[in-house]
């Protein structure tokens, strides 16, 4: 099973990796999952000078910000039609003020993976489109992880069982 790490980036105070750092943690100790975390694979799919300016170019060269962005984008999209099994989504300011979750949770919906979103605030403060693109909505990550571990831990026990992975 591959889960799709979805949330903000640009405008959160740390790109959004301390959560996913976590979340990808629990998944891979304890359901044996794969993750894709975007926070990683854009150094990955970028050259040095790219994963080192494209930010910057934001500001200074536009159509270079463009192509390189372009380069992600394709890549995080393929990964999620090709790839992903599930979507978890952090839902909060800094998704909100981005454009990239939305785009994901939308080819989510479109392809039938499921998401699973964490709300760090109200839903009725969060736009109609993203929450019609979640299958379900929970309040914390305690809260995933538990649905998480009723829904795909028999998986992981069936493995275990038959010895295969």
């Amino acid at each position: 099973m591959l889960a799709f790490l979805c949330g903000g980036m640009e405008f959160s105070p740390d790109g959004g990796r301390q959560w996913r750092e976590r979340i990808r943690l629990w998944l891979q100790e304890n359901l044996n999952h794969r993750v894709y975390d975007p926070t990683v694979e854009t150094r990955r799919v970028l050259n040095e000078e790219e994963a080192k300016n494209y930010r910057e170019w934001k500001l200074t060269d536009l159509d270079r910000f463009r192509r390189v962005m372009r380069i992600v984008i394709n890549h995080d999209v393929d990964v999620m039609n090709n790839q992903a099994d599930y979507v978890i989504c952090l839902w909060d300011d800094a998704a909100k003020e981005g454009g990239g979750t939305h785009a994901e949770l939308t080819a989510a919906y479109r392809k039938g993976i499921p998401v699973f979103m964490v709300a760090e605030m109200p839903v009725d403060e969060i736009s109609g489109w993203v929450v019609a693109c979640s299958t379900k909505i929970f309040s914390g990550f305690n809260e995933l992880k538990s649905h998480l571990a009723t829904t795909y831990g028999k998986e992981v026990q069936q493995r275990a069982l038959w010895g295969t992975r």
